[in-house]
């Protein structure tokens, strides 16, 4: 059974992403789940997500961003208030961020370092520094 479309294609916040998440090497984007997903030959970054509240209540972030970073910089991004544990992807690393609260420069930068851990060395290469 295919996922439901869980996002709007019009939303300027999923299109300010879009435009920052495109804009590495080779970066594609794909519809998985039912929400954006970028990648090259793994991906790098999700568009929304959800966590599950410790009384079982599923809270979706529909602008959310879930990002898989260097274990200490993880640790460091969920000191923040607008980050979060993402369902299922949180055992392998992942994190969640509010993409509103985050700068250009912000967004770049977690993206930059998903990016950086996911993508191919000759493609990571490219965008250090």
């Amino acid at each position: 059974m295919a996922h439901p479309q869980m996002f709007d294609d019009d939303d300027p916040v999923l299109e300010r992403f879009r435009g920052i998440a495109l804009s590495f090497p080779e970066a594609q984007e794909k519809i998985s789940h039912g929400r954006p997903t970028f990648f090259t030959k793994k991906v790098f970054a999700y568009f929304g997500g959800a966590r599950k509240h410790v009384t079982g209540e599923i809270v979706q972030h529909p602008h959310g961003v879930l990002v898989l970073l260097d274990p200490l910089d993880a640790e460091v991004m969920l000191e923040r208030p607008d980050s979060f544990v993402p369902m299922y992807l949180s055992p392998a690393g992942w994190i969640g961020l509010e993409v509103e609260q985050l700068s250009d420069e912000e967004l770049y930068e977690v993206l930059a370092d998903s990016y950086r851990n996911t993508a191919p060395a000759r493609l990571a290469k490219l965008i250090e520094g």
